[in-house]
């Protein structure tokens, strides 16, 4: 059975920046992932290299920015008076914090404090890496029709309502 929309598909993989060789996250020495093919679970770059491939199958893809998290964006970098965060006992650089927006909740990464601002990114941390993913195809089987309508993959290796 080859990867197609609508196929649950299991995969052991490792991620790696692709300039550095830095390894930003692996399922070695653990669970596969498990994902519905075309439904978003994954980012799109990966998704397309893994498109019509069968179970154990191997492959290396570096993926762009633009197909991954998307490029790093200065707009999403803002300067926050510090009083902003007079609920908080401490904040400092590297700190993941939420803040309520008119569009919803965002999360926001730390990456300066001064005495009278904080500066908080939104991009996504992984936002302009180049991305090398190295994955070797476990298994892929035809989702169920609530795995479709729900857009994931219930059960083992996916979500349980």
């Amino acid at each position: 059975m080859t990867i197609a929309q609508h196929k649950v598909v299991t995969i052991h993989y490792k991620v790696s920046d692709s300039d550095s060789d830095e390894v930003i996250d692996s399922s070695e020495n653990g669970e596969p992932m498990t994902y519905l093919h075309g439904a978003r679970n994954i980012i799109p770059g990966l998704e397309q290299a893994l498109e019509g491939k069968s179970i154990g199958d191997e492959l290396e893809v570096t993926v762009e920015p633009a197909d991954a998290y998307g490029e790093h964006s200065d707009d999403r970098v803002q300067q926050v008076p510090i009083e902003a965060f007079q609920e908080m006992e401490k904040i400092e650089p590297g700190m993941a914090v939420t803040a309520q927006t008119d569009q919803g909740q965002i999360n926001l990464v730390v990456t300066e404090v001064n005495e009278t601002t904080v500066t908080v990114d939104a991009n996504h941390p992984l936002a302009g890496k180049k991305l090398k993913f190295e994955v070797k195809i476990e298994a892929v089987r035809d989702a169920r029709e609530e795995e479709m309508a729900h857009g994931h993959v219930h059960g083992p290796g996916g979500h349980d309502h």
